[in-house]
């Protein structure tokens, strides 16, 4: 997004486009050398063949199709993490294939299937209390439930879609205070006030949010020193 450089820092593991959504071999390898300089682990970012929209519309495919998306971008990214001696950390599905296995057991199952026949050692980043998370368990893959700092979240513990007015959260101070409830109190308040359980493993930044850069530094400086 042009300012990968300037989060690296700040994170510990990155999601990587593998070229279905956005992104090149060019942007890949540019984005591995970044993560070993600054011992970021490296993830996979598999989407919908959707350059058009990011990734961020649904697309109806089979199960059989489902699969092959997966593995073919992990072939993808892995080739490329080769070439640098070394391999993928985790996998975390994009956009509108994300959303769709968060609340889907069916595409979730088939996700979970696809990373396990790849490479059973590769941890799946998934929604905090999502049928992502329950059904990678179930199939026997590592987990790391994710939480959002620049996400607004329903009452379902779901989050706000994209294509509602407070959907993002914009302002770094809301965002971080949002996180440090999260690993704190292990809960987070929704956009209409509830207070509601929720796991946080792994925190979500979006290199393209409006301050990515400065959302990353708040939030690293936070988790370092609360």
């Amino acid at each position: 997004m042009g300012n990968d450089e300037q989060i690296m820092p700040f994170i510990t593991s990155a999601n990587i486009a593998c070229g279905y959504h956005a992104g090149d071999i060019f942007t890949m390898q540019e984005t591995i050398e970044l993560c070993l300089k600054h011992d970021v682990a490296i993830g996979a970012h598999p989407s919908f063949f959707d350059r058009q929209n990011f990734g961020r519309t649904a697309i109806q495919l089979s199960a059989e199709e489902i699969y092959e998306l997966i593995i073919q971008q992990l072939l993808i990214l892995t080739e490329v993490a080769n070439t640098f001696n070394t391999k993928l950390h985790h996998v975390k599905p994009h956009g509108a294939l994300y959303n769709l296995s968060a609340k889907g057991s069916s595409v979730a199952t088939i996700i979970a299937k696809a990373v396990k026949d790849f490479d059973n050692q590769l941890i799946l980043y998934g929604l905090s209390g999502s049928e992502s998370i329950k059904q990678a368990q179930a199939t026997g893959i590592k987990t790391a439930s994710e939480v959002f700092a620049d996400r607004s979240y329903q009452d379902d513990g779901f989050l706000t879609p994209r294509s509602m007015a407070n959907a993002l959260i914009e302002e770094v101070d809301k965002a971080t205070a949002q996180i440090l409830q999260m690993v704190r109190e292990g809960a987070v308040t929704t956009v209409s006030g509830h207070i509601i359980p929720i796991t946080a493993e792994t925190i979500c930044i979006h290199g393209d949010g409006k301050h990515a850069v400065e959302l990353a530094k708040s939030v690293h400086k936070v988790i370092k020193t609360a």
